[in-house]
């Protein structure tokens, strides 16, 4: 019987270089599951969620191509926190399910949760430890700012909203810190793989 893979919960606000951090253990063997990206396939055209989320903001939530604007509905629920409480009664349940299932086909010795929301979706009761990559806020607008030309005042929302620097530090059990030099990243990525191989062996039953 397929033991439960060991899982390391990778977290951080926006900009701060998650993905870029996943791609590093993924460049040593290590399977990755995005919240992300599990956030999408639960409302891809056809999905039960894309029709109760078009049933409460309107069709126009809706594109031509019958994908969710997800532009138009950030838009709504960073401003209204009722709209984004529904949503996220509706969302975090099915998601959870799909990272749970994606995690569990994981072969590699440990799996990345990658989510920025792990402690906020209480996704971290998923996971083994928690590898938090850290930057102060002012740089992580900043990166943001340049990595996906929004509005700052929009990114400043979305920080807000989650919960703080402070919290974050004070429950991860790892700190990545993303304002060293990227030429110092692969020995420290290197430096955590040995680290979680060793907690990986024997994997946790659960």
């Amino acid at each position: 019987m397929k033991k439960n893979p060991y899982i390391v919960g990778l977290t951080g606000g926006i900009g701060c270089g998650k993905s870029t951090l996943a791609a590093a253990f993924g460049s040593l063997g290590i399977q990755s599951v995005d919240a992300d990206y599990a956030s999408r396939a639960v409302v891809q055209p056809g999905m039960p969620a894309l029709t109760d989320i078009s049933a409460q903001f309107g069709k126009d939530i809706i594109l031509s191509d019958g994908q969710l604007d997800r532009a138009k509905l950030r838009q709504i629920i960073f401003t209204d926190v009722k709209q984004k409480i529904w949503l996220e009664t509706l969302l975090h349940p099915l998601i959870r399910n799909w990272i749970v299932e994606q995690l569990h086909l994981a072969t590699s010795p440990y799996v990345l949760l990658e989510s920025p929301l792990l402690f906020e979706a209480n996704q971290d009761q998923l996971v083994d430890t928690v590898l938090l990559v850290d930057l102060p806020e002012a740089l992580q607008l900043q990166r943001a700012a340049l990595r996906d030309d929004n509005d700052p005042a929009q990114i400043q929302r979305i920080v807000d909203s989650q919960m703080s620097r402070e919290d974050k530090l004070a429950r991860a059990d790892w700190v990545f810190d993303n304002t060293l030099n990227p030429d110092t990243m692969a020995d420290r990525v290197d430096l955590l793989h040995s680290t979680f191989l060793t907690l990986a062996k024997p994997s946790k039953e659960i």
